[in-house]
This record gives C-alpha cells, sequence and structure tokens, in this order.
C-alpha cells in the first residue's frame, strides 16, 4: 500500500511539473486549475506574487522560443531578500522547469525592491528578455494578508500581461 501511494504521488507529481506552458488569460478554467496545481508543487502555494514570476516565465519563454525544462534556458532573479520578491523565482521555475540543482537559476541579491527584474536567457544565441512586475503590480499586492494570498493568485493569473509585468528596456 505504502509502495502503491509513493508511486501515485510521484506520477501525479512528475504531471504538474512536466506540462507545457499555458497562456492564462485565455487559458479554460481546467487550464486555470493545472496551472495553480504546477505553482503549487513547487512553491507551497500560488500567491500573487509567485502567479506573476510563473506569469512572466511563460512570456520569456515564449519570446525566446523556448520549451519548459530547456537546458538552454538561464535565469536570474534579482531580488531583495524578503518573501513576496523571491517568490517571483519560484513562479520563473514552475513555468520553465529552470532550478538552483540544473544551475540555470540564480537569485541575486538586489536591495531595492524597486529594482527588481528577472532575466531570461538563451545560452545558444544569447538572447535575452528582461521582466519586472509593473508599478501597479506591486502596489495592488504588495504586503497583502495571508488569508487573501490564493484568491490574489487567482486573480493575477487571469489578468492581462500588461497589468502583471512589463519589459526592461
Amino acid at each position: 500500500m505504502r509502495s502503491t501511494s509513493l508511486l501515485l504521488c510521484s506520477v501525479l507529481l512528475s504531471g504538474c511539473a512536466a506540462s507545457r506552458p499555458v497562456a492564462p488569460s485565455t487559458a479554460p478554467a481546467d487550464s486555470t486549475e493545472a496551472s495553480l496545481a504546477r505553482i503549487t508543487v513547487v512553491h507551497g502555494g500560488a500567491g500573487p506574487w509567485v502567479v506573476a514570476g510563473y506569469r512572466m516565465g511563460q512570456a520569456a519563454l515564449q519570446r525566446l522560443g523556448l520549451k519548459a525544462g530547456s537546458f538552454d534556458l538561464e535565469v536570474a532573479h534579482h531580488a531583495p531578500a524578503k518573501v513576496q520578491y523571491t517568490c517571483i523565482a519560484d513562479g520563473a521555475a514552475a513555468a520553465t522547469g529552470a532550478s538552483l540543482g540544473k544551475l540555470n537559476l540564480a537569485l541575486v541579491d538586489e536591495p531595492d525592491p524597486s529594482r527588481v527584474a528577472t532575466t531570461y536567457r538563451r545560452r545558444s544565441t544569447g538572447d535575452a528578455v528582461t521582466l519586472r512586475p509593473t508599478a501597479s503590480f506591486v502596489e495592488r499586492y504588495r504586503d497583502l494578508p495571508r488569508e487573501r494570498l490564493a484568491e490574489a493568485g487567482r486573480e493575477v493569473l487571469a489578468l492581462p500581461d500588461s497589468e502583471v509585468f512589463e519589459e526592461v528596456h
């Protein structure tokens, strides 16, 4: 029984982690649930900041022409060592498959919260895109009480990209 349960958990978790990116703003409800599940497997919850990181990671993959899990991707998240800002890195990991263990995800200390940004780079070409949460996103979702996080994360999954993040030039 125990080995069957472990096998079932393993299959369920790998199914969530290996799924391909979904465009949340046009996704049907079951895709929303699958996205929230993928985020939760990586992060332990799906609050607004991790969902923003997930959305940013999806957009970056599309712009760079890569699929989730690609070893050609390198992600560097610049943020203060404060929970809501670092949550974005977990969202990037959930969307892209980048990880500390694969050495293609890095958290770079950036003490200034106004300079939070994530750079996604395609190693083979050097092409890169840097994305950051919009000022309106930061203002709207900064320091939410814990009991509002899940509701706010679901809300962020449905917002247009332009309300969640912007490209840094």
